[in-house]
């Protein structure tokens, strides 16, 4: 699963080092930057976020003031050059204090406890247990086990599994409901038409993850966290 993440701050260049840091952060989606906390409200109530990194000191709407007005499950941590609001932040529930500037490494320690809130740590068990997952396909539920999976294609409306015994399956679904539901970083979109079972891959050619004759683009959206999972796995 990836949790939702947006940027409030006043400040153009935490903003973007924070924008860095969620991009190369594979369980990490930025779906908003905002200068200010009035600026994130209409957006943020059409399309919520999970996980809010909140500066503090803002004009108009301070972060301690907007984190009283938000949703009860909306997680913050909350940044900021000034430690003397520590006390305040975590009397509004934050997952954590960030004090400027800041580090990736503390971003890291911060965005693991937001995954463990989440219950979705990254070494726990996968939503499907054991192993197994039932798809409608063709007006039958088809058993499939994750181990099998090569890739899942999305085909206009429908999404293909392709297995390794060079089955394939279709089903009607999104693709971002089963990006929700499978074990992440296990299975990882390379761009808006394909999810790849990473432990499958055994070749990438020229920002392409070939499977046989398949070659699988890795696009720019979708690049940080891909090649954050290969430098992860790759001894130099």
């Amino acid at each position: 699963m990836i949790i939702k993440c947006a940027i409030i701050d006043d400040e153009p260049l935490a903003s973007g080092l924070l924008e860095s840091y969620v991009m190369k952060t594979p369980y990490l989606e930025l779906i908003g930057i905002y200068n200010s906390a009035l600026a994130a409200m209409k957006s943020l109530r059409d399309n919520p976020a999970q996980l809010l990194f909140l500066d503090i000191q803002m004009p108009e709407l301070s972060g301690i003031e907007f984190a009283r007005i938000l949703p009860e499950d909306t997680r913050i941590i909350f940044t900021t050059a000034f430690p003397q609001y520590a006390i305040e932040g975590f009397k509004v529930n934050a997952i954590d204090y960030l004090l400027k500037p800041i580090s990736y490494e503390d971003f890291l320690r911060s965005t693991e406890k937001a995954l463990s809130w989440f219950g979705i740590k990254m070494k726990e068990e996968p939503l499907f247990g054991d192993r197994v997952i039932f798809i409608k396909s063709e007006y039958k539920l088809q058993r499939i086990l994750l181990d099998d999976i090569l890739y899942i294609e999305g085909v206009k409306d429908y999404l293909c599994f392709h297995l390794k015994n060079g089955e394939t399956l279709n089903s009607l679904m999104s693709m971002r409901k089963l990006e929700d539901l499978l074990p992440h970083p296990e299975f990882l979109r390379c761009n808006r038409s394909f999810m790849v079972r990473m432990p499958e891959v055994r070749t990438i050619d020229r920002l392409r993850i070939v499977f046989g004759d398949v070659f699988v683009p890795i696009t720019e959206n979708y690049r940080d966290r891909v090649m954050s999972y290969l430098e992860s796995h790759t001894i130099a």
